[in-house]
Order: structure tokens, then sequence, then C-alpha cells
């Protein structure tokens, strides 16, 4: 097929130009002299992306996945009891590999497309008066089903319930695109994976810690190595890492860090709210819901579009890949077949997004789906125009 692969899945995300090039460097030798001139500025920079002042970064050449296990193994102890909620694949598979590790998980089942509720955070906090819970597992931004929890009003809540229990929290697909503020929300463990708002292929796992996490690494007694946290506090102090990294990994997280820097991370939480508002009312336009329920809660990483009764959605995938070249995300789970995901994160503009919304529009109608030609992109493109910063006359 002529032309490229369109990807449009919440990730891996496209990865621009200039961090391609970035990671296009010679194999060296990790433990040179100077090879802390590339360690040392990229945890501290990371620290600005975290949005912490307190906290300690870490990146370890693993996945998001293995930051769930990183988050927890590193601060609770085989058989301690954690709070979790289950409204999505992805909080469904943390809540599984807890129980797996080990841990007495408590979780409360939320409708998929629905966000947690802090009210229902204080009343369990605050029936656990021995606080035998130990920590939250939250998941921010629910990729599944595209919605993004108030992290702000969960530590209220907690707060508000006197309890004392560690906040962990996946940013796998918020991290670097969605406002998250470590310090300030008072989240204990934050982490994020390289291939979403990294822009980078899979392949790191970033965390941060706070001083409380870091106190309780000393009591935790879960068995660890490779994933044991210390040995990088042990290492990073010196600017090295406790075993071989992925040098071209690092160098293109050097380069991302710089672009989501450059551009201010108030602006890249801007830009990302705008292009995702464009396909909500592509959405709209079509006639057709989208899966989060509560317009407060929804996610400017990624839409999950629900196709009518009786259509598949499966079947737009289909026609967008075999026949537009167009990579959507699918149903996952609970929603298979139900809906497919647009995702908008990372290296994104407006004629970027344009290809999703025209490639989804006829693979819709190629399924009969009956949705007025041409009516997403005019809505999405009428409000990009109309929020565009003003440009300067020509001359």
């Amino acid at each position: 097929m002529a032309g490229r692969n369109h990807l449009y899945i919440p990730g891996p995300t496209n990865v621009p130009y200039s961090v391609m090039s970035a990671m296009q460097v010679p194999m060296e030798d990790h433990r040179r002299p100077d090879f802390p001139e590339l360690v040392r500025p990229l945890l501290q920079d990371l620290k600005k992306v975290f949005r912490t002042e307190q906290g300690q970064c870490f990146v370890l050449p693993a996945t998001g996945t293995a930051g769930w296990e990183i988050a927890m193994t590193n601060t609770l102890s085989p058989g301690d009891k954690v709070l979790s909620f289950r409204f999505g694949q992805f909080s469904h598979l943390w809540i599984d590999m807890a129980k797996r590790l080990g841990f007495n998980v408590q979780y409360d089942e939320i409708p998929w497309g629905e966000g947690i509720s802090p009210d229902r955070v204080e009343t369990l906090l605050r029936a656990d008066a021995k606080h035998e819970i130990k920590a939250l597992l939250i998941c921010h931004n629910e990729t599944a089903t595209g919605v993004t929890n108030n992290l702000a009003e969960i530590r209220k809540a907690i707060d508000a319930a006197g309890h004392p229990a560690l906040l962990l929290v996946d940013g796998v697909s918020s991290i670097g695109s969605l406002d998250f503020r470590l310090d300030e929300w008072g989240i204990d463990v934050g982490l994020a994976g390289s291939q979403k708002g990294f822009m980078l292929p899979a392949g790191l796992v970033m965390l941060a810690f706070s001083p409380k996490a870091l106190k309780a690494r000393e009591s935790a007694k879960c068995p660890r190595c490779f994933l044991d946290v210390m040995d990088h506090i042990n290492a990073n102090k010196d600017g090295f890492f406790p075993y071989t990294p992925s040098i071209p990994l690092l160098y293109g997280l050097r380069k991302v860090l710089d672009l989501l820097l450059e551009e201010g991370m108030d602006n890249v939480y801007a830009r990302h709210f705008r292009l995702a508002e464009g396909v909500r009312r592509a959405a709209q336009a079509w006639g057709l819901d989208i899966c989060c329920r509560d317009p407060k809660l929804v996610s400017n990483t990624v839409t999950a579009i629900m196709v009518p009764q009786g259509f598949d959605a499966r079947d737009v995938m289909h026609y967008a890949y075999h026949r537009y070249n167009l990579s959507l995300g699918a149903g996952l789970s609970e929603v298979l077949g139900k809906l497919f995901r647009i995702g908008h994160l990372g290296d994104l503009n407006e004629l970027s997004l344009a290809c999703p919304l025209m490639g989804a529009e006829m693979a819709m109608l190629d399924c009969g789906i009956p949705v007025t030609p041409g009516s997403g992109i005019a809505a999405a493109g009428a409000y990009w125009r109309e929020t565009a910063q003003p440009l300067a006359k020509r001359g």
C-alpha cells in the first residue's frame, strides 16, 4: 500500500523526527567518566515534568507495567492491604498484578465509562479505622475508556478522611500530556511509560517517589532485585545506573525533555486539551456518544467513540487499517466491539488529527454507519480555527 501507516492509537505514539535523530548514536561506555553529564540533567529535568521539587526520579529499562510493580514492591510488604477501583482494562490489570504479588486487594467495581468518586474514596478510608489500607492504586487516565480521574479531589478526600495511606498513581497515558502535579497533589509514586506522552519507543519507565514513599521503602519487605530503586539511589547519586541502560533511549529522552520544557508544561497541557476538544466535537457532529459519561472527566489524550447499536467497532478498524492504512485503538475487554479509540497525545497538531477524523469517517461510512460525510472534520476544523492563536498579517 502506498504511503505510510497513520498511527492514532493511544500508545505507542508517533516519534518526532528530531527525537529519532537524537537516538541515532553509536554505542558508548556507560561507565565513562563523563557519562554523568547526560544522566544527572535527565533526572533533574524529569522532576519538572512530574512537577516535583521534593521527590526523586528514576529511569529504568522497562515498561509501564513494570512501573506498577516497582511502585508496590518498593513501598509495601507481602499481605499489605491496598485499595483500588476497577473502571477499565488498565485499572483491572493493575489490580490483577497486585493480587498475583500477594497483596490483599480491596476494590470497587465502577461502570466502564465512569471515573472514581472522591466521596467514595473518603467513605472507604473513613471506614478503615485501623488504617489497614496501606496504599491506594489509582489510574489517572484510563486509556480503555477515555476517562481522566481528578487526582486533586482524590487527594482532598484522602486528607479529609485523615488516612495515612500512600497514593500510587499510574500516569502512563497522562504524564507529559495532562496536568500532573506530584508535590501539590500529594502523590507518593507517579509512573510513566516512554511510548506515550514522552514520544519515544517503548522501553523506559520513569517514576517519581515522594519523600514519604522513599521512607516507606526502608520498611517494605517485598522481594525485589532488578526493580529495586535502592540500587538506583546508590548509582544515580554519582550519575550512573546499576546496570546497562538503553543509551539510545536516554539520548531520545534528553531531546524529548528539551521539547517539552521549551514548549512549557502548561502549554503542553493546553495543546492537548484543544486538540482533544476538536476530536470530541467531531464525534458529536457524527451523532456518536463517547464512552466517558462525565464531561468533567473526559480525557485529553484519547477519545473512545461508541458505535451505534447493531454495528461492530472492529469492522470500522478493519476498514480503516486495510483500506486507508490507519491504525485506530480497539475496544478492550468489556467494551470490545462497542467502541474505537482515537489517540491524541504526543507529537500532534491540528492537521495531524485531521487524518484520523477523515479516515475514521470514511471507514464508518464503509461499514454503513450513518454519519454525514465531512461533518466531523468540519466541526473540528471550525473549533480549531476559532481557538487558534492570532497571526500577524503578512507584510
